[in-house]
């Protein structure tokens, strides 16, 4: 058994919340651990603390020849493979596992696991709610807030785990599991990490399917052409959505409301006779936008398959608030509502955002990007947008791209972009921080840009 870990020598490359995380797990488990970063990041006196309980070595600013010393690595997910301290690793013929696999060795269960390009954190999100809120056992992590080693063993044979997995998680992994597996979109991301190919990713996107087997599901976005394009069939049972062509998917988005087929034979569906039920009318939801709608079929199909009724699915897409900085209503002041969108850290996500208001919008973009192609919100923004505020990075860049097409202001600081937002913004109109960029220029990750930019509009 692979969770069978005590005395092994485990070296955990990378110090953020997952490596800690894993360190951790491993600790309890009786491995002898050496926790190794070649950065300094700031472990908390809390942290330092429980590491030094459970008698973790730590280096930090650099790896020593210490990380070799080791059964087997396990990387932290911002950790690349092809990082010198992992390549390495691998040409010492040490094996290195991503924190996503090691943590799965210790999980009872099932597992339900949502990657995708864009939507993972709501979709993920909304899974857990629905079926916390129909009575199940659920725990929810993975690459949203809470690491999958903090609580891998704390897992019965009842319960359910939702976990967002990245690429990053996925490149990693050997003997993962899910009973559930969800891709919900796939559109060029972080292509720095893989060379700039986008068939890698997308690749490694369809690692989340390696394991499946009869029994298990897989749930797709039928829309979506780089999944259908690499979509390959197992024994594992297939179930789709769709926005666009109804024909042959589970569930659909049609004229405001939202269906799902079933079939009695649920391996080999009959369309031409199976039962259509609506589920919701998307006019009463607290979600908005397709975008959203795309994520509610995906929790819809993985929370039928786990066997949660079609009544407690409804309740739960009816009365579900959203996440934390992902299109989220921060105040209405004066007639202008301020969104904080904070974690569309790429134009697709922006795009999304853009599609989901009909008034004038103050769009606020901006940050760290490698080669965004903004010609995917050029119309969007053409018929929507009555001004750009551009900030960091990137903001030269959106000045001069979106400059023939709308009134763009540079802004030094998100300070300054907030007053400029209040300045130019009239009753009726919504100030979107939807940045399009990723946040490492100004700040330390998404979560912080979205609550600094809250505070700012809250002290308007």
């Amino acid at each position: 058994m692979k969770n069978e870990i005590k005395n092994l020598r485990i070296s955990i490359i990378g110090a953020a919340r997952s490596g800690i995380a894993a360190a951790l797990l491993a600790a309890r488990h009786g491995a002898k651990v050496l926790l190794s970063d070649s950065g300094n990041p700031a472990l908390s006196d809390e942290i330092l603390n429980k590491l030094r309980n459970y008698s973790i070595e730590i280096e930090l600013n650099y790896h020593t020849e210490k990380v070799y010393d080791c059964d087997f690595i396990v990387a932290s997910p911002g950790v690349p493979i092809d990082s010198e301290v992992l390549e390495k690793a691998i040409s010492k013929g040490i094996k290195v596992y991503s924190e996503l696999e090691f943590a799965s060795w210790f999980a009872k269960g099932k597992i339900i696991a949502v990657t995708g390009t864009n939507g993972k954190t709501t979709t993920t999100a909304l899974i857990h709610y629905i079926l916390k809120n129909s009575g199940f056992k659920t725990f929810v992590g993975g690459n949203i807030g809470n690491a999958f080693s903090n609580f891998a063993d704390q897992t019965d044979e009842q319960s359910i785990t939702v976990l967002e997995v990245s690429s990053y998680q996925l490149d990693l992994i050997e003997s993962f599991h899910p009973d559930v597996a969800i891709i919900l979109n796939i559109t060029p991301d972080h292509l720095e990490r893989y060379n700039n190919n986008f068939s890698s990713y997308i690749n490694s996107k369809f690692r989340v399917i390696k394991n499946l087997d009869e029994g298990d599901v897989f749930i797709y976005n039928k829309d979506d052409d780089n999944i259908s394009r690499t979509l390959s069939r197992g024994k594992f049972l297939t179930q789709s959505f769709s926005a666009i062509d109804s024909s042959f998917a589970t569930t659909f988005y049609m004229d405001g409301k939202i269906y799902v087929r079933e079939s009695e034979n649920r391996d080999f569906p009959d369309f031409t006779t199976e039962k259509v039920t609506l589920v919701v009318d998307t006019k009463q939801m607290l979600l908005r936008g397709i975008h959203n709608y795309y994520n509610s079929m995906a929790a819809l199909l993985s929370s039928k398959f786990i066997g949660c009724d079609i009544e407690h699915i409804r309740n739960g897409l009816l009365t579900f608030q959203g996440v934390e900085h992902r299109l989220e209503v921060v105040r209405n002041l004066d007639g202008v509502l301020y969104v904080n969108d904070s974690k569309a850290t790429n134009v697709r996500s922006t795009y999304y955002a853009l599609k989901s208001f009909d008034s004038p919008i103050v769009l606020i973009l901006g940050g760290r990007e490698k080669g965004n192609d903004y010609s995917e919100i050029k119309t969007l923004v053409d018929e929507k947008v009555k001004l750009i505020l551009a900030f960091g990075e990137s903001k030269e860049k959106i000045e001069k791209y979106f400059g023939s097409i709308t009134k763009v202001i540079v802004c030094e600081t998100l300070e300054e972009v907030v007053q400029q937002a209040k300045i130019n913004s009239l009753p009726g109109d919504v100030v979107l921080f939807s940045p399009a960029c990723k946040s490492f220029d100004m700040f330390n990750n998404f979560e912080q840009r979205g609550k600094k930019f809250k505070e700012l509009v809250n002290q308007l």
